[in-house]
């Protein structure tokens, strides 16, 4: 297979096996109303300028769905309206991602292929280090905000794994906040 290099300067010879044509990832999906949760596959998708839940995953997994003021119509990348219907509802969840924690809206679209979309608003937030070979993606670059910076999570099986995690992990972050802030109390009492 040959392609093309966008610059037109150069070509290059790829295999098959080279290009990935979709890149996942397994994210924990919790329900806000229930802390219910479920893992789910995840496309990333830099095209989609939103982040979509389907229709038809979020009726069997009974999402919460918040009904949106006035619909949203989607546009296809063409510029045509898309055939389905446009985006009526929302679904609020907590997303969960190699050690990462976020509650987020999600937009509720019917005919989607996937479950689940994370798309440009995700991916600029976030700007994970993606692999287009293997489709490995790492959280290396993510802001402040999300309190983390990637790392492996090694025997931790799960999602809700990772909850228990970061649980444990503020508890303590808390704790020593705590004997931080007894230790300055001791030594002001010290010093009068």
């Amino acid at each position: 297979m040959l392609a093309r290099v966008t610059d037109n300067t150069s070509m290059r010879n790829l295999d098959k096996g080279d290009l990935l044509r979709e890149v996942t990832v397994k994210i924990g999906l919790e329900r806000i109303d229930t802390q219910e949760g479920i893992t789910v596959e995840a496309l990333l998708n830099s095209g989609v300028m939103g982040l979509v839940m389907s229709s038809e995953f979020a009726r069997k997994q009974r999402f919460k769905l918040k009904k949106l003021d006035r619909p949203m119509y989607v546009r296809n990348v063409d510029g045509s309206l898309n055939k389905e219907r446009p985006i009526e509802h929302t679904v609020e969840v907590n997303i969960y991602y190699q050690g990462h924690r976020e509650r987020i809206e999600i937009d509720i679209i019917g005919g989607q292929k996937w479950m689940v979309i994370l798309g440009m608003p995700w991916l600029a937030h976030h700007n994970p280090e993606i692999d287009w070979r293997t489709g490995e993606v790492k959280m290396m670059r993510c802001p402040e905000e999300c309190g983390k910076q990637w790392r492996p999570k090694q025997g931790k099986p799960g999602w809700q794994k990772q909850k228990e995690e970061e649980a444990k992990e503020e508890a303590d972050r808390k704790e020593r906040k705590k004997q931080k802030d007894k230790k300055r109390e001791n030594q002001r009492e010290k010093e009068q």
